[in-house]
């Protein structure tokens, strides 16, 4: 005896039994399939038929393509992915960029302090100093080497000291070009990598309480356009060297990890095409290709993570979500199709209500498989050529929990 036949002919018995006012009784075609012992059954006449609009639809065979089904969780790029770090030891001052902000390429997402900024000046000041030292030299040394060399062709100098006086040039020449690249070094050090300029107001160097200019402050900039995903440092924290700060990633572009089941790994390759859906999107469906699949199977749940690219430039989808992930097998199999929206929730099982005779359905609990173009895929509790109720199969169901709850 089925379930519903089970619960019919309960709710008949304790009707019978109870001395209370008694109930509704059910529909003549739920008496009928209650006494049977076969499924339930829905009955409407003609004006209801005509008033719930239940238009009936063929369930077909057709061909479709064989799919491999899993399960999936949607996440983060990698290779659009970058984690900023602090480039030395400081205290963070301001922190602009907040968690789900979108920045530019080189946008300044914090400032920071640090006594890198006035050790590296100090040592950019005393290089430019040295190498104007020895530039001045440098001219000393050139003026002596030409006095000496009109002496010699005047015969009043001897070779020695011309010898001696180029010597000399030289000597400082190359200290010159030593002085000048210390001071290109201490230059890119505070433009390139601390971002600052070379030259600053300094007043943090002297008086603490002096409001910080921004000069003297390193930027944190963003490595590459995207949305910020995380924010490690709020202002005031003190950060060491290469510690992150944030991590921001372009999801123009997001990953899907799929859980293949091991039978199908043989039928699995890169390249191959993909269908994504999310509980978010219900009515979408979004499309991606493999582009790697894992080395190593997971040994309690025996599946293989395999990695799906997928297109997100519209920003619907987020790191995190669950999603079902159809990848494209090749080659197609028979399929009995019916309308998705001929599948109705009753009570935890899928059902479809086959049309009997006029106004007349049964309630049919059904086996699905994929969903494509509008339609489901029937594996189990149908043959093709049955009329199934399409357009309105939710009135059926409401009719028949109604009925089912009156016999209660």
């Amino acid at each position: 005896m089925t379930r519903w036949s089970a619960a019919l002919a309960a709710a008949l018995l304790f009707s019978g039994c109870s001395k209370e006012t008694p109930k509704p009784a059910a529909s003549p075609a739920a008496e009928k399939a209650a006494d049977k012992g076969g499924p339930p059954e829905v009955e409407l006449d003609a004006a209801a038929l005509k008033e719930a609009n239940v238009q009936v639809a063929v369930a077909e065979d057709r061909r479709v393509p064989v799919t491999i089904r899993a399960n999936g969780r949607l996440t983060a790029n990698e290779n659009t992915t970058w984690r900023v770090g602090a480039i030395t030891d400081g205290r963070i001052i301001t922190a602009e960029a907040k968690v789900g902000d979108r920045v530019e390429k080189g946008q300044v997402m914090a400032r920071m302090h640090s006594h890198d900024i006035h050790e590296s000046r100090a040592l950019y000041r005393k290089a430019v100093a040295e190498f104007n030292r020895l530039q001045s030299n440098v001219e000393y040394a050139r003026r002596q080497r030409d006095r000496v060399k009109r002496l010699y062709e005047m015969k009043a100098a001897s070779q020695e000291q011309l010898d001696t006086s180029e010597n000399e040039l030289k000597n400082v020449s190359t200290s010159l070009r030593s002085a000048e690249i210390e001071v290109n070094r201490t230059r890119l050090h505070l433009v390139e990598f601390l971002g600052i300029p070379p030259e600053g107001s300094e007043q943090g160097e002297h008086d603490e309480t002096a409001e910080i200019h921004p000069e003297d402050l390193i930027p944190v900039r963003a490595p590459a356009s995207g949305i910020v995903l995380t924010r490690l440092i709020t202002p005031g924290a003190v950060v060491q060297a290469s510690g992150d700060m944030y991590v921001i990633c372009d999801l123009s572009t997001i990953w899907v990890i799929a859980a293949v089941n091991e039978e199908f790994l043989s039928k699995v390759h890169t390249g191959m095409w993909a269908r994504i859906k999310v509980q978010a999107y219900p009515d979408r469906t979004f499309t991606g290709r493999v582009t790697k699949i894992d080395e190593k199977l997971d040994p309690e749940t025996r599946t293989v993570q395999v990695r799906v690219e997928v297109d997100n430039r519209n920003g619907l989808l987020k790191p995190e979500m669950y999603a079902g992930v159809e990848l494209e097998a090749g080659g197609s199999e028979q399929g009995l199709f019916v309308p998705q929206v001929a599948v109705q929730d009753v009570n935890g099982q899928s059902t479809v209500f086959v049309e009997k005779a006029a106004g007349r359905f049964e309630a049919r609990p059904v086996e699905l498989g994929q969903s494509m173009e509008g339609l489901i895929l029937i594996r189990r509790g149908l043959k093709a050529g049955e009329r199934v109720a399409g357009e309105g199969s939710f009135i059926l169901k409401s009719q028949l929990m109604k009925s089912t709850l009156s016999e209660e």
